[in-house]
């Protein structure tokens, strides 16, 4: 992932709550976390992957109904990402970049209720 926004936005708000990655290997609660997004590490299967529980990535998106762009941060590997985000009332699919979209990847996810 381990994903700055003013979650405002009603778009904001549907991605919060805990969210399963669709290979099975974590899971993830998106908070606001001061003026941001973050997204953190609540379960992961293999910690030898590289990532840990309480890894987060500080997101920074915007935009209207269920799509949305942006940025995201990662602390642990000092990292920055392009963001686009479509989430819907249960599911939401990420797709993160580098390099100037260069390098890209995907993500599904299944919102999880606790």
């Amino acid at each position: 992932m381990a994903l700055s926004v003013a979650p405002a936005g009603a778009s904001e708000e549907n991605m919060l709550g805990s969210w399963a990655r669709g290979d099975g290997n974590a899971r993830v609660r998106i908070a606001p976390c001061g003026g941001a997004l973050c997204a953190t590490n609540t379960w992961i299967r293999d910690p030898s992957s590289g990532e840990h529980v309480g890894d987060r990535l500080v997101m920074k998106v915007s935009g209207d109904g269920s799509s949305m762009s942006g940025s995201a941060y990662d602390p642990q590997r000092k990292l920055s990402y392009s963001l686009q985000v479509n989430v819907g009332p249960q599911s939401m699919q990420t797709r993160g970049c580098v390099l100037a979209g260069i390098v890209c990847k995907s993500i599904s996810w299944s919102r999880v209720s606790r």
